[in-house]
């Protein structure tokens, strides 16, 4: 009996406990976790529009570093290598959030050599970054491996970090990273951005980022966020006045194009129409933010659909990724049915990685939906083939297919969804 009642007092104090906390305790760091300092911070990586050659990297101090720097050389294995790093001078830019005025520094490497491992780190020649690795793409096609996100939004270090960590544990050698819009929930919140960054850590590093942009990062002011040039340096070969946020790159036999579907549609879709004109690549994948389809109750987007869809039909576009719904849904081969082609017939995916959920409809369009479920998904590219997974928080698989390639027809699409019920709330009441 004294046992159950110390459990008894012990278990009402640890609820107690817990109540407390909940108005004592901040459900992520204080936003003074994040100032910028002098010592490099939020490091990310971007390819060039050809990664065989190229990368650029982005990185943040506070605005008493003026200078700064990034040192390249090939990876070797002696502690000596450093001694061989080339220096390039960083393009300095001072920009203001909430959080105060603090400093974005830039370089693109070009010139390097293809499938090669590189060693690079950042600074102001006497406080660096350590030492990362990356090793370039190859300069023709060879297997590739991506991981693509939905939205992540909210909860970022509470619970997106457990996705993203879960993805490269999964897919470590993945070559870039798609995020398709709505990254952070609020433009003007720098504390947001500090926990995205926190939550990807040295995996951004790593692992170069591709990023669409969302309504989000726009907001009610419908203003970019400062944070996004400020820390991002995809390539600038989109269309004028979209500069870091309608780019494209060519990599190992794909050609990956990030459109935003918050401004000029029309101009990108006659952008698009040019590029997918001339494409040597036998893969194309597209990610946006507004879908295609959409997945929640009450969402269409019939003008993106009308502007964008045809052009996809037109050229056989094999993927398109996408956000905004905070649902999971994937369709089959699709087509808009205006646009005669031999080689129409695209999958459209939208997905959420983050906490922030909605409720499914229109679900007669897709082969697989979910809700309330964090997600990740692995694309792996190996010749005339593409798999794709997708895969839960835990891990688990929840949604694949494989698409075959075939000479003047569609991809032939081999569904392999697990045999588990969907992740509906109708099936967990």
């Amino acid at each position: 009996m004294r046992f159950r009642w110390e459990s008894a007092v012990t278990r009402r104090c640890v609820a107690a406990l817990a109540l407390v906390s909940l108005f004592i305790l901040p459900a992520a760091p204080p936003a003074a976790a994040y100032q910028p300092s002098p010592v490099p911070d939020r490091v990310i990586l971007n390819w060039t529009e050809d990664p065989s050659t190229g990368f650029s990297v982005t990185w943040r101090t506070n605005e008493t570093t003026r200078k700064a720097f990034a040192e390249i050389v090939p990876a070797e294995d002696d502690t000596g290598f450093d001694k061989k790093a080339q220096r390039v001078n960083a393009l300095t830019a001072a920009y203001e959030t909430d959080a105060g005025r603090a400093s974005s520094h830039r370089v693109t490497f070009r010139g390097l050599m293809p499938d090669t491992l590189y060693a690079y780190r950042v600074g102001d020649g006497a406080i660096w970054s350590e030492w990362n690795q990356l090793r370039t793409a190859s300069a023709k096609p060879e297997p590739l491996t991506f991981v693509y996100f939905g939205d992540v939004q909210i909860k970022i270090h509470s619970l997106w970090s457990r996705v993203v960590r879960q993805a490269y544990s999964m897919a470590p050698e993945a070559r870039f990273m798609v995020f398709a819009g709505d990254l952070i929930n609020r433009r003007e919140v720098d504390r947001e951005w500090g926990e995205w960054h926190e939550a990807g850590g040295w995996i951004f590093r790593l692992v170069p980022s591709f990023p669409a942009v969302g309504n989000h990062e726009y907001g009610s002011s419908k203003q970019l966020t400062p944070n996004w040039r400020a820390q991002f340096t995809p390539p600038s070969n989109g269309v004028p006045g979209l500069e870091g946020t309608n780019y494209y790159m060519d990599i190992q036999g794909l050609r990956m194009i990030a459109l935003n579907s918050n401004l000029k549609q029309k101009e990108q879709a006659e952008w698009l129409d040019r590029l997918l004109a001339n494409n040597p690549n036998r893969w194309t994948a597209v990610a946006f933010h507004h879908p295609i389809y959409s997945t929640r109750r009450g969402r269409d987007n019939p003008e993106l659909r009308e502007t964008w869809q045809p052009v996809f039909d037109k050229y056989g576009v094999d993927l398109v990724l996408q956000g905004h719904d905070h649902t999971y849904g994937r369709t089959n081969l699709q087509t808009s049915g205006k646009v005669r082609s031999a080689r129409a017939g695209t999958i459209y995916v939208v997905s959420m990685s983050g906490a922030k959920m909605y409720t499914l409809g229109h679900s007669k369009v897709f082969a697989r939906t979910a809700e309330d479920t964090q997600l990740f998904q692995i694309v792996r590219i190996q010749g005339d083939t593409l798999r794709f997974e997708c895969r839960t928080a835990s891990g688990a698989l929840y949604d694949a297919f494989t698409l075959q390639k075939r000479s003047g027809k569609p991809n032939k699409l081999t569904n392999q969804i697990p045999a588990t019920l969907e992740r509906v709330r109708a099936n967990r009441q």
